[in-house]
């Protein structure tokens, strides 16, 4: 055991923080990355992370349970096959003896012979409990970039049957705080939080298969994290992993996305789901590396974020299909039509499976809808994203626990909306860009919804966007459908070469002209009930704030507002030691 260093705590120096049942100690100063405005991004991150964790442990032991009695009816299957074999060996050897002997030797003889089945029966059964997994330890849970504790310390309080939880930090001024708030939380904490002063990317390379829940919620990017990640997980584990770096995953950087990521972003309205999808496509191509892959549990887009959940598990043979779960997207460059280039494919002959590579190109060289060209972007992840089935019973546990969430009506929203994503469609149309290509006026979300369901199609909103919608139809069909929305709603005419000039241009292909009459499916079930799924931010200036140990100045005043820089410039002011005051005193009277 290690010894802990006793520490004396005046709390009159510190302002305590409570999100959940854990508290921490926050210095005036503030030297450790805790930023008070980002309290409320921070605390829907850290609840939807519980929320998983809550519905991964019970989950873990099914799978345990499962695996156990697998086991045992394999084991019982092989120990009656081979007392089969032997007594079928050993009956012509006791009628033989049955012959040539008539004493009470014969009946001894059965007797013998009839219990060793029995034995041979049992043997193998223990012999399999003893090979197969034992008793299921606890979850083993490793915050690696742990700055103030303050996730550690609440998923130690706050999830039933989780273990050891291991905080790491690089920092002694954070591994500090963290083993002071510890102690401040009490003897459950102390028991089961564990802070440790390391570089995490070290830590988790010298400790591969040691967690089943790995955390990184970094300032920025991942992806100096995730090789030393994928490894430390154990099989069946969990990674859940933030980044934060938006503007290079949305495309604002694309080379530097490609250096960090291994994929091109582009830039369309689906710009927030593609940051998500390829982030999963930077961790799968890590844990190949390995002969791992992922399966996506959950993938969030909120605030100025993305936090995807993934398992992973060890197999050479299910690694062969990551190139089916990987495309290139192709978006014009004029109007809004995208299509998927899949990298691989398989042809099954007899029992065998061949992995090729995928047929291209999807697209000619110019767009077969307004005649421009198209920029490539990829590769993403083109597999779902969420586990619907995972997707219910969280949300069905958060309901259930609305008080242990203090974000509970964000996650909800959030949740409820993902619930009902269609969930083998990648990316999403905008229909407001859809209408300023044509510049036409724009139907209710109600009454495009309505004309994909009557022409056979399905389609439903996403999390990422309020007004994404995500079909199946394909861009032929879209567009007809705008046509004939824009034949009973004429629009001002164009010039010939604009892209909605041509797209117009053409006549509707569809068998039957678009139908807008109202379908029963064109609400979802949370519309229905008017569920509220998207909220409006809580403050102004919303937006992510400064990394830590930065000085706020004037240039800041476009991202944090007036206020907030004026009143961290009297706060600065304040803190000036009194020897550098007086000596600016007295230069000022010189």
């Amino acid at each position: 055991m290690r010894k802990t260093k006793q520490m004396s705590i005046d709390v009159s120096d510190y302002s305590i923080i409570k999100e959940g049942e854990a508290e921490i100690l926050m210095h005036a100063k503030n030297e450790v990355f805790y930023n008070k405005t980002q309290f409320l991004v921070q605390v829907n991150n850290r609840d939807i992370s519980i929320a998983v964790l809550r519905a991964f442990i019970p989950k873990r032991k099914q799978e345990h349970e499962a695996k156990l009695s697998k086991r045992t009816k394999a084991a019982k299957k092989v120990s009656e096959e081979d007392a089969s074999e032997l007594l079928a060996e050993e009956a012509p050897t006791r009628s033989d003896m049955h012959d040539e002997k008539s004493n009470g030797e014969c009946a001894v003889q059965k007797e013998t012979s009839l219990d060793e089945p029995h034995c041979i029966s049992e043997e193998p059964i223990d012999t399999m409990d003893e090979k197969g997994p034992g008793e299921l330890k606890p979850p083993r849970v490793l915050e690696a970039l742990s700055a103030s504790g303050l996730r550690a310390l609440r998923y130690a309080r706050e999830v039933e049957g989780i273990g050891q939880v291991v905080a790491l930090d690089n920092d002694k001024v954070s591994v500090e705080a963290c083993r002071r708030n510890i102690k401040f939380n009490g003897s459950v904490a102390s028991s089961k939080v564990d802070s440790q002063l390391a570089d995490a990317r070290v830590y988790m390379l010298t400790h591969p298969k040691e967690f089943d829940v790995v955390d990184l919620d970094p300032y920025g990017s991942p992806s100096v994290f995730l090789d030393s990640a994928v490894q430390c997980v154990a099989d069946g584990g969990i990674l859940m992993c933030t980044a934060t770096d938006m503007a290079v995953l949305c495309g604002g950087n694309g080379e530097a996305c490609y250096s960090k990521y291994g994929s091109y972003p582009l830039r369309g309205k689906y710009c927030h789901e593609m940051a998500l999808r390829i982030v999963l496509a930077s961790i799968e191509s890590h844990a190949n590396r390995y002969k791992r892959y992922i399966v996506p549990v959950l993938s969030v887009q909120m605030d100025f974020y993305v936090r995807v959940f993934v398992r992973i598990y060890t197999s050479a043979s299910a690694m062969k299909n990551t190139p089916l779960k990987l495309s290139f997207v192709y978006q014009c460059t004029s109007c809004d039509s995208f299509h998927l280039q899949p990298i691989g494919r398989t042809v099954s002959k007899n029992n065998s499976v061949r992995y090729l590579p995928g047929f291209g190109p999807v697209v000619p060289q110019e767009c077969s809808d307004c005649g421009k060209k198209f920029n490539m972007g990829g590769p993403i992840w083109s597999a779902p994203i969420h586990d619907q089935e995972w997707v219910t019973s969280i949300l069905a546990d958060v309901k259930s626990m609305k008080d242990s969430y203090p974000a509970y009506n964000r996650i909800v929203a959030v949740l409820t909306t993902i619930s009902e994503e269609l969930p083998d469609v990648p990316l999403f149309l905008s229909l407001h860009n859809l209408c300023a290509t044509l510049k036409c006026t724009s139907p209710s979300a109600v009454i495009f919804r309505s004309a994909v369901l009557n022409a056979g199609y399905r389609i439903s909103g996403t999390h990422v966007n309020p007004l994404g919608m995500k079909t199946d139809a394909p861009m032929d069909v879209i567009w007809d459908i705008m046509r004939c929305w824009v034949k009973n709603h004429p629009v001002k005419a164009q010039q010939p070469d604009q892209s909605g000039s041509v797209i117009l241009a053409k006549e509707p292909v569809l068998q039957v002209k678009a139908n807008f009459a109202r379908a029963v499916a064109s609400l979802s079930k949370a519309q229905a009930k008017k569920v509220a799924r998207f909220l409006p931010n809580p403050e102004r200036h919303w937006g992510p704030k400064l990394r830590a140990g930065r000085q706020v100045t004037s240039k800041h005043v476009s991202l944090l507002g007036p206020d907030a820089v004026n009143g961290s410039r009297n706060h600065q002011e304040d803190e000036e030691p009194n020897s550098k005051r007086q000596k600016t005193d007295q230069a000022a009277v010189a």
